[in-house]
């Protein structure tokens, strides 16, 4: 997978920065974007199968309103990050989103990043709260533990959502777990991705358990 991902993010990572309107035009039937902010050049996001490409541009979140989980599920997504440079940028999937095109937005997000960190956040209106700082953990793959020769950093998150508490895993281990009490978990599911990024997200999985 991730030596066939090179030749298919090959023109994107070179194409020209997109206007917003041009971006949105670019969207695949049925998804929609939202920025943290207004302004510069706005992100690449496409469907490529398998799943879809995203080179940002600001950050921002990534969403088909028709994309929604709730009651006890699992949301699973499965990405692969190109080479970085020096930055440190996140990425990772969010939960519970509502009101996603307007002031009082909404969602819960569970983000990795190149140094093999990841992180619990929450959103409330122009607001953002951590639920779990950044933290170092062995089961994320930095891009430096890529692997000889790799050309992507390949990372699994998945999301569980209890009866009682929600659990975050990093390729297959739980990483952190916490209430479900007070945070956004029903809603519309879909991916964030900061700025500065070159990503491929190959599946965005919703399997109801329990």
């Amino acid at each position: 997978m991730a030596l066939s991902l090179v030749v298919l993010v090959a023109l994107p990572a070179l194409s020209l920065p997109l206007t917003a309107q041009e971006a949105e035009a670019a969207m695949p039937d049925g998804w929609t974007m939202r920025l943290d902010r207004a302004g510069g050049s706005a992100p690449g996001f496409e469907a490529m199968p398998p799943g879809w490409h995203i080179t940002t541009g600001p950050a921002g979140i990534f969403y088909d309103p028709a994309k929604t989980a709730s009651g006890t599920f699992r949301v699973e997504s499965e990405v692969f990050q190109f080479d970085p440079g020096t930055r440190n940028e996140a990425y990772g999937v969010f939960i519970g989103g509502k009101d996603l095109d307007v002031d009082s937005q909404s969602y819960t997000y569970f983000l990795i990043r190149r140094d093999g960190s990841y992180l619990v956040k929450r959103r409330d209106g122009s607001g953002t709260s951590n639920v779990q700082g950044w933290t170092s953990h062995a089961a994320v793959v930095s891009w430096e533990n890529r692997g000889e020769g790799e050309a992507t950093a390949r990372n699994v998150l998945a999301i569980e959502a209890g009866g009682e508490a929600l659990l975050f895993f990093v390729n297959g281990q739980e990483v952190f777990r916490t209430s479900r009490e007070g945070q956004h978990v029903d809603g519309i599911v879909g991916l964030r991705a900061n700025h500065g990024l070159n990503i491929h997200v190959s599946t965005l999985d919703i399997q109801p358990i329990g």
